[in-house]
């Protein structure tokens, strides 16, 4: 699967544009921009999987800053600081990594 299979590729070119200076990134505003809030359950979950490159059920910190480059090619990593950020916003059980229901509740809150 694709990210291109889930959302739209003009969505996706917007929203990187709109994030490509450093410390920039604010991870609901890019959900909202890329079209992701607007998904299904199902579609947000491709997404997701998509995202867990290691397919360990969970989105950890060496994922969340390649997380751009998921959704085009050449696309900044996040910096320390946005990783960090990401991480303390999704992981809402303090266990330093981001799973499916927090993904889905991140998303659906943006």
């Amino acid at each position: 699967m694709a990210i291109t299979d889930f959302l739209a590729a003009a969505d996706i070119t917007s929203a990187i544009n709109a994030c490509k200076a450093k410390d920039s990134f604010s991870p609901k505003t890019f959900f909202k921009a890329v079209g992701l809030s607007k998904k299904t359950p199902p579609e947000i979950e491709g997404v997701f999987k998509i995202l867990d490159q290691d397919k360990s059920g969970f989105i950890e910190q060496d994922e969340l800053q390649l997380f751009l480059q998921n959704f085009a090619k050449g696309a900044r990593p996040l910096t320390a600081a946005e990783t960090r950020a990401f991480l303390l916003e999704g992981d809402s059980d303090g266990d330093g990594k981001i799973g499916w229901e927090e993904f889905s509740a991140m998303v659906k809150s943006s």
